[in-house]
């Protein structure tokens, strides 16, 4: 029980208080979706003059603030203790331990100094990102207009209050611009429409409006039109609402907690692969070290550390520092040069494996807005009248009916006829009168202006849709009929579309009403498509080429998106709708999905199954989004993409945060991924395979030789040394070539990899063994002489197949320049020099005969063609180096 102040503690203990029973669940909020208005405002306890002062105050002290549930932030304590869970870096750590327990410090203090450096390097790059994301928070709107009376019997008063202290139950209003500050149940509306892109990803405001009996719900959980969620904005009309639901309790608050579970992402196969292979091989290794000296040689514990040294050998030790290296430079990089944030550093590697991404087509293959494609007459033909009238439409009701801003489709309609043009003709042409702005239950708008050349006289011009505009207009079944069969298959095609018609009235000093809309004359059809992104095609071109096909999920009609891929030069093939999707199984749905680019009326649920089945078919998936509609696929993907002004739930899910949604961003990220993958895979295969071939070679003369062929020490300096050196791997600029496909780490091709060259190295050290058995046998303390060989050996043919498996952009261009061959050289001069300077004695390295140097130089000559050879022969297999 918590403790309290002292007097209530002096009470309890003279007179223990009874346990208390638990405190109730709340009730479940009135489902503001079936009730009718007045039953809501009965259940909220609340009424049209909205709640009193006090009455708020406590409901604000019972629901909390309104506000998102803060994501709790990773500490860099939990972040370091996370990135100890790496699979290399655990097997270091036993390695580690294992040295200390028989005594090898050094190689203990190495091995756990590394891991150290790395987890360092890894916590402080995401530290640094979240950071940066935290900074891009966006802020909800810091007022609402809400109703509340000061008293039961004060009237009601209109007046700002801070978001956070809207409460369930209050009454509040919405104009044009505002933000919707929770959820709400529209009690009056006047030709409101709002923007809900942040929610369901949709382009265009959808109207809405009051229902006092609400019937069946529509389907998805933003479509009833008398409901409106925060995360959403008025585009224009106004309302009065009742606060259905608050903070946590919103559906917006919802969406932003689902899915906050951690992807098993395409980093985490291809390391978790790599480190079983490479666990069997060290657990493997000492037991065979240790057997066999005890078998062949009498040997006992004493070889414990050369066992150890063995299986240190083929650990990659400064793998978790040349990954989070590599992939630290990348991000900082991205960030420095395109505003490009990496939020998990890992999550560059993904960018750099992804082979499909999937995406919406508003806002990154579209600029969001509508544009005018053509104007038809009756017949089907261009009629520019037809876009005349409608501008007169458009200008006049903006101005006449005192509109904040055009609806989208009359900005494209002004900006198609010019909007200084249509103003310069509404001034010098037909006089405006009145207009009847749009209503979104009777889709219409109405603009009345004087008839050119006929006084008295007044014309109606009426834009709307179709269906509404041909039921106005005097035409027999038959003509209507035509004219739906031509709007349809316009619509088809994937345009959307307003209808024009015109009528001639008497001119009259009264008011015009909607009951005038009748008799009309149809003048013709609009057809709409979406504004393409500058960029776009471009952007799809260089996308293919680096080997990445685009899939299209989309809400919308699925002919508006064919036009749209068509129109970009990307073939959409069979669209595949989400009722269709339903009908498939999940096997079902991931070979269709490999072959269907564009995926149409897709709910959240069905972008998510569709990312999932292509994850499930081997791709690896990348999805770009920024709505709430698109959190359950961003979480369902290897990697997920968000601009940077998605809204807050989703930068916070995101793994890579944009400057803004476009392709060519996106393009450079994965590029950025590319490069810092492709220098960890050419670190990797080159380390294992050298690491490999030393391990087979010293099992195999530790079983031929009376000693050991190098002494634990011995083996310490060489894996520093080469350790040190293989550092430049995350500073190599890699080839043209490894950046024009996926990179990725398969372990069978892996394995296959650093078995065959590690095989070709084993063979270089045995040529060496000969070398050695020929050159020292006759030389004083030949032991010290065959250490100092084979130390020589090693760091030299480690240095050649740096150079020469290398496969960066220096070496395809036939330049000598480069991190890794200055690294490479100075691991030769190192392998040349240390067993003659003052350090050779004191770690047992004796002095070398000069017939050794010259042979040595051949078998390394050798070695080299051959390496040569096998390189190419891989490539033309179409391996990866």
């Amino acid at each position: 029980m918590e403790p309290v102040a002292e007097r209530a503690a002096a009470c309890r203990a003279v007179a223990p208080v009874p346990p208390q029973p638990p405190a109730p669940e709340p009730p479940a909020p009135p489902d503001a979706t079936r009730l009718t208005s007045l039953q809501l405002l009965r259940a909220h306890g609340s009424g049209p003059r909205g709640l009193t002062e006090e009455e708020a105050a406590r409901r604000l002290a019972r629901h909390g603030e309104n506000a998102l549930p803060a994501r709790r932030r990773i500490t860099r304590r939990r972040r370091l203790l996370r990135s100890l869970r790496d699979p290399f870096t655990t097997v270091l750590l036993c390695l580690g331990v294992l040295s200390a327990v028989v005594a090898a410090w050094g190689t203990a203090t190495v091995i756990c100094s590394l891991v150290l450096v790395s987890c360092v390097l890894r916590v402080t790059g995401e530290h640094r990102a979240d950071r940066s994301v935290g900074l891009l928070r966006a802020l909800l709107p810091t007022t609402a207009t809400v109703v509340r009376r000061a008293g039961d019997e004060a009237p009601p008063q209109a007046r700002e209050v801070p978001v956070g202290e809207v409460v369930p139950g209050d009454v509040v209003r919405l104009g044009p611009g505002d933000l919707v500050p929770a959820d709400v149940r529209l009690l009056r509306a006047t030709g409101l429409s709002v923007h809900q892109q942040a929610l369901t990803g949709e382009s265009a405001p959808v109207a809405k409006y009051a229902v006092q009996e609400p019937g069946a719900p529509p389907p998805g959980p933003f479509a009833p039109p008398h409901l409106c969620f925060q995360g959403s904005s008025v585009a224009y009309g106004s309302a009065t609402a009742l606060v259905t639901a608050t903070g946590a309790g919103t559906r917006f608050a919802a969406a932003h907690r689902a899915g906050d579970g951690r992807r098993f992402t395409a980093f985490d196969r291809s390391v978790h692969g790599i480190s079983w292979t490479l666990i069997r091989f060290m657990l493997l290794t000492p037991p065979l070290v240790l057997v066999a000296g005890a078998a062949l040689h009498g040997r006992g514990l004493e070889t414990l550390p050369f066992a150890v040294a063995v299986a240190v050998g083929l650990t990659p030790e400064m793998l978790p520092v040349v990954v989070t290296t590599a992939l630290a430079r990348g991000a900082s990089r991205l960030a420095r040069e395109h505003r490009v944030i990496v939020t998990r550093l890992p999550a560059l590697h993904d960018l750099g494996a992804v082979d499909v991404l999937c995406l919406d087509k508003t806002g990154t293959l579209t600029q969001d807005r509508p544009v005018v494609t053509r104007a038809l007459d009756a017949e089907g033909r261009d009629d520019p009248e037809v876009l005349r009238w409608a501008a007169a439409n458009a200008w006049w009701t903006l101005h006449l009916a005192d509109l904040p801003v055009p609806d989208a489709l009359d900005e494209a309609v002004l900006e198609a006829a010019g909007e200084e043009a249509a103003g310069e003709e509404a001034a010098d042409g037909p006089e405006g009168i009145a207009a009847l702005p749009f209503d979104p239950v009777r889709r219409l708008s109405t603009a009345v202006v004087r008839t050119p050349g006929r006084l008295g006289r007044h014309t109606l011009v009426v834009k709307g849709a179709v269906e509404q505009v041909l039921d106005r207009c005097a035409l027999g079944p038959d003509e209507r009929e035509r004219l739906l069969g031509l709007a349809a298959a316009e619509a088809a095609a994937g345009s959307r579309l307003l209808a024009v018609a015109v009528a001639e009235r008497d001119a009259r000093p009264g008011e015009w009403t909607h009951a005038d809309e009748r008799g009309l004359t149809f003048r013709g059809l609009l057809t709409f498509g979406d504004a393409l992104a500058p960029t776009a095609a471009d952007a799809l071109g260089e996308l293919a080429g680096r080997g990445v096909g685009v899939k299209i999920l989309t809400g919308d009609h699925p002919g508006t998106a064919a036009q749209v891929c068509r129109d970009l030069g990307l073939d959409p093939g069979q669209v595949l709708t989400a009722e269709e999707a339903d009908r498939l199984t999940d096997a079902e749905l991931g070979a269709v999905a490999r072959r269907t680019t564009v995926f149409a009326r897709c709910g959240p649920g069905h972008k998510a199954r569709v990312v999932a089945a292509l994850r499930a078919g081997g791709h690896t998936v990348g999805f770009l989004g920024d709505g709430v509609n698109d959190l359950p696929a961003l979480h369902a993907a290897d990697v997920g993409l968000c601009p940077r002004g998605a809204v807050d739930a989703v930068r916070e899910s995101a793994d890579v945060v944009l400057a803004e949604k476009d392709l060519a961003a996106v393009d450079r990220a994965i590029t950025a991924g590319r490069h810092s993958g492709g220098n960890i895979g050419t670190y990797l295969r080159i380390t294992l395979s050298s690491n490999l071939g030393n391990v087979f070679a010293m099992l195999a003369t530790a079983l031929l030789l009376p000693f050991l062929p190098m002494l634990p020490a011995q083996v310490l300096v060489q894996n520093l040394c080469f350790d040190a050196a293989q550092l430049a791997f995350a500073y190599e600029r890699p080839s043209r070539a490894v950046l024009r496909r996926p990179i990725r780490l398969r372990p069978r091709g892996f394995l296959r990899f650093i078995t065959g060259f590690g095989l070709i190295n084993a063979a270089a050290d045995v040529a060496t063994f000969g070398v050695l058995a020929l050159t020292t046998h006759d030389t004083h303390a030949s032991q010290e002489a065959f250490h100092a060989g084979w130390f020589t050996e090693n760091l030299l043919t480690q240095a050649l197949v740096m150079v020469i498996l290398r496969g960066g952009r220096h070496a395809a261009e036939g330049r000598s320049t480069g991190p890794v061959h200055r690294a490479a050289l100075g691991l030769a001069v190192i392998g040349v020099l240390l067993p003659l300077s003052p350090l050779g004695p004191l770690l047992a390295m004796g002095t070398l005969p000069p017939l050794y140097y010259a042979l040595l130089a051949t078998v390394l000559a050798l070695y080299a063609l051959v390496l040569v050879l096998a390189r190419r022969r891989h490539e033309r297999a179409g391996g990866a180096v």
